[in-house]
């Protein structure tokens, strides 16, 4: 439940909502800014085991969205949602359909009301609740995945047993796809504009100590985080000992992670992170790099004393 709300909470702010889409959807391209995004109620409802044709007889049932947006292109717009997934859903196909309908029976419950009110309509209009040149508003469904692999389907069809029914009859059954993003296996993150790159690799990473060491030491945004992305990142890469340095390294709102990182391999308290000095030390030796240049790299890279500088020569140099 933590996880999930720090999620939404980063998720939330309208300029990593609207890089989240043009970077998924558009490959970078910047279709939407964050003044076309308007909140919306992430509450959904419709309705189960109706009895006979009256709506209010059968059972509402409630789901709640993790987040969804109005996002506005000229006088019309569209409603895109997000659902973080930390394991696969099998059902997820049927769960985001569901999702869908029921946001377009939100807008058709919303003209039902309006053309029911209007005179110059025709029989059909007032029994359908929806004139001829009614039009609803498209919704999408963003899938975030943050586990190793989406073993999942993909769209309805791969949860449908087609098995001996006939082709004729196979290729009338609408089929409906869902937009799964793999977060641990999105490499171009540089279609991101905001600090969703650097979320996004932290977790492509967190299983491997030694690139995610290189990646931030070697990119100056790590330097100057927002807060809420330093939590995020942490929680991610399952490394505590970030959050118990956070307020050494935080300042004016934001937080330097390389510092943090730094600290916490002088303490001796990153065990995984010293798998990436180890390789430092070993690319050095291969370059033929003299024990003081490398020292001197080790200090410059990870702005520590050439005291623990030296301490590590001792482990890992041969």
């Amino acid at each position: 439940m933590e996880k999930d709300l720090q999620k939404k909470g980063y998720f939330y702010a309208p300029e990593r909502f609207a890089d989240l889409i043009n970077g998924l959807i558009c490959a970078g391209k910047e279709i939407v800014s964050p003044s076309d995004l308007t909140d919306m109620d992430s509450q959904t409802g419709f309705f189960l085991g109706a009895s006979g044709n009256k709506e209010r007889t059968s059972k509402k049932k409630q789901r709640y969205r993790d987040l969804i947006r109005k996002a506005a292109f000229g006088v019309n717009f569209m409603i895109v949602g997000i659902e973080n997934q930390e394991e696969v859903n099998y059902l997820m196909p049927l769960r985001t359909m569901t999702y869908d309908v029921a946001e377009y029976e939100r807008q058709a419950a919303i003209i039902r009301r309006r053309v029911k009110k209007q005179k110059d309509i025709t029989t059909a209009e007032f029994l359908s609740g929806f004139r001829k040149d009614s039009r609803l508003h498209p919704c999408i469904t963003l899938v975030l995945y943050y586990g190793n692999n989406w073993d999942g389907a993909r769209d309805l069809y791969d949860i449908l047993d087609f098995t001996n029914i006939p082709e004729e009859l196979k290729e009338k059954v609408n089929n409906y796809r869902i937009y799964v993003c793999e977060v641990r296996r999105f490499e171009n993150t540089d279609v991101f504009r905001t600090d969703l790159k650097q979320v996004f690799d932290c977790i492509r990473y967190a299983e491997n100590p030694e690139k995610l060491y290189e990646l931030v030491m070697n990119d100056p945004a790590y330097k100057e985080l927002e807060e809420e992305t330093y939590d995020t990142i942490a929680e991610y890469t399952k490394t505590i000992e970030l959050m118990q340095v956070k307020q050494y390294r935080k300042k004016g709102g934001k937080v330097n992670m390389c510092g943090a990182i730094t600290e916490l391999i002088e303490e001796g308290r990153m065990e995984g992170i010293e798998q990436g000095i180890k390789a430092l030390i070993e690319t050095s030796m291969e370059l033929g790099s003299t024990k003081e240049e490398t020292m001197n790299r080790l200090v410059e890279k990870l702005s520590i004393s050439s005291g623990v500088a030296e301490k590590y020569l001792r482990q890992f140099w041969r």
